[in-house]
């Protein structure tokens, strides 16, 4: 049955609103759909590019700045992490002009910078350059990975936005792979006939200009985005907390026809233009967080991203060498095991955009936690009694399968739809910050850690860490399948 406002309501509990069953009998413009939503995505295609280009160029460009050698350990990691402050800058300016500005000039002004990072990147002389060009690079990762999949989350109709929301996570994946890909096709245009050494490979071709072909290399996909995202249409829930619902109506009726855009537009009104949390009807205050319920749900979300990381797994993608030549793979094995972590991390981003509506959130994270609670458990008994090569293999690409169809999308679709729209960019930006805070802090504390506890030691942490991550989860988790973001706003926050 349906209340005054026409909301539907289940009947065995009047108090509880269920998901719009109409949606379901709509006739949606897919075309547009996927349309906008792969462009938005395009976001995450280029954070995985930049994440990960720097390491197949790594050799190159710290023999051409001279950052090896004692004394230079320092300058060497500020060059492969400098990227995380910018992740972090872009991550809080993002919270500061996503509700301001709306979501479409974000996504133009990331492509921007991405194409003006690896142009410069490319074309920098010294060192200061470089850094300040990896900066740049990663505050349109600090500005992609917010606004991307809060887009098309935003976007979306409710019962497949865990499967658009999930293509983010998938460009992510392609990113990486095309990074490797891309580093690999440069590096054997010219490779190297031996085992070279930093001095030796300065003089190499790879070592003045190969490296700076890899960087460039992004400013293709980047112009693209830059340029594509000038023709998406701005979000219709920013639009209506604009007052500009003409404007947003006619967004939503390209979506889903007439019906849906009134139903959607009633529905979205109700939620953006109350008081209670912003203090007025668009401006978000940082005072409205003293909002219990609000204070909550905002918590819950910092813990979830800061979880992702701290799940551990990114240390197997940043530290794979180490990982792999522990497990008694000389170098040649360790270059195929990567390709085969990259192949497996693809393929099951693709099983989690088909469950991710179907199993829900809530089964697919406490599945990610706990897989990887046991995986880890086994990988560090495998170090502990030294048993190496294929099994050990086997075992990470469990965990990187594990992770890649839960932890990593599902993260991201509940981070885009658990908080209300009035405040979500700026949510968002709190839980982006604190997620690249702890990636920062994972990256760096592997090393020490793994000195003092052991690889073994090590992975038994993470297994800890992640069997509290499924007790909270469980206690934790809400099932947002298959609802709008105003049904979740009005259960978790009203």
């Amino acid at each position: 049955m349906r209340n005054q406002h026409g909301e539907t309501m289940n009947s065995a509990n009047p108090g509880q609103i269920k998901s719009e069953p109409a949606t379901l009998a709509t006739r949606f413009n897919f075309k547009f759909i996927w349309m906008v939503s792969l462009i938005a995505a395009m976001g995450g295609f280029l954070f995985g590019y930049d994440w990960v280009v720097i390491g197949g160029a790594k050799p190159f460009y710290e023999a051409y700045f001279g950052l090896h050698g004692i004394g230079k350990e320092w300058l060497a990691g500020w060059a492969m992490s400098s990227a995380l402050i910018g992740c972090l800058a872009g991550a809080l300016l993002s919270g500061a002009i996503t509700d301001k500005l709306g979501r479409k000039k974000i996504l133009v002004i990331a492509g921007l910078m991405f194409t003006a990072s690896a142009i410069w990147t490319a074309l920098t002389q010294t060192f200061d350059s470089f850094i300040a060009a990896r900066i740049l690079g990663g505050i349109g990762i600090g500005l992609a990975s917010n606004v991307s999949p809060m887009y098309i989350a935003e976007i979306s109709p409710s019962h497949l936005r865990g499967r658009f929301v999930s293509i983010n996570q998938l460009t992510i994946v392609f990113g990486v792979l095309a990074a490797q890909i891309v580093n690999l096709a440069i590096y054997n245009s010219h490779p190297l006939e031996t085992q070279a050494s930093a001095e030796a490979i300065i003089d190499t071709w790879n070592g003045q200009y190969g490296w700076r072909w890899m960087f460039g290399a992004e400013a293709i996909p980047a112009g693209l985005f830059f340029v594509l995202a000038l023709l998406v249409p701005e979000s219709p829930r920013w639009l209506l907390k604009q007052n500009k619902a003409t404007q947003a109506y006619g967004i939503l009726q390209r979506i889903g026809g007439q019906q849906y855009a009134a139903l959607e537009v009633k529905g979205i009104e109700k939620t953006v233009k109350g008081r209670e949390y912003t203090g007025s009807d668009n401006v978000f205050s940082w005072r409205s967080l003293r909002n219990s319920k609000l204070k909550k749900v905002v918590g819950f979300g910092v813990f979830i991203a800061v979880f992702q990381q701290w799940c551990g797994i990114n240390v197997i993608f940043n530290y794979a060498q180490e990982i792999f030549a522990e497990a008694g793979y000389d170098v040649s094995g360790m270059m195929f095991n990567i390709v085969i972590t990259g192949v497996v991390n693809l393929t099951f981003t693709f099983i989690a955009i088909i469950t991710a509506d179907r199993w829900g959130r809530r089964p697919l994270m406490l599945f990610g936690a706990a897989g990887l609670m046991v995986t880890y458990t086994v990988l560090g008994t495998c170090y502990y009694y030294e048993i190496k090569g294929v099994f050990v293999l086997v075992v990470v690409l469990v965990a990187i399968a594990c992770y890649a169809m839960t932890l990593a999308p599902i993260t991201w679709v509940l981070l885009s739809e658990i908080f209300p729209n009035r405040i979500r960019g700026a949510a968002m930006s709190i839980c982006v910050s604190a997620l690249w805070v702890a990636s920062f802090g994972l990256t760096i504390t592997f090393k020490p850690i793994n000195a003092i506890l052991g690889a073994a030691g090590t992975f038994w942490l993470y297994g800890v860490i992640c069997f509290v991550g499924f007790m909270f989860f469980k206690a934790m988790v809400p099932e947002t399948k298959g609802k709008s973001l105003e049904d979740i706003e009005r259960e978790l926050v009203d």
